[in-house]
């Protein structure tokens, strides 16, 4: 087997390492500690609701709304 290609295998196993455990010690330092955590997503709020409107009708108040409206129509 050449050098080279020796090389290249170092250097795909380097980057799998690099790969793996990055994310492993991302996890690690913001699992531990949740004032990092707070910190880094309390910035944004990743929600956000409109305010709440007007409560629709219930359906007694549109029974009688519909009854209002016949009679109005009936009376015409």
């Amino acid at each position: 087997m050449s050098s080279i290609g020796t090389a290249k295998g170092v250097l795909e196993i380097a980057k799998f390492g690099v790969y793996v455990t990055v994310p492993i010690v991302l996890m690690y330092a913001f699992a531990n500690n949740s004032k990092n955590l707070q910190k880094f997503m309390g910035n944004k709020s990743y929600v956000v609701y409109p305010p709440e409107g007007p409560r629709p009708p219930s359906p007694e108040e549109l029974r009688e709304m519909a009854r209002e409206i016949a009679r109005k129509r009936n009376g015409q």
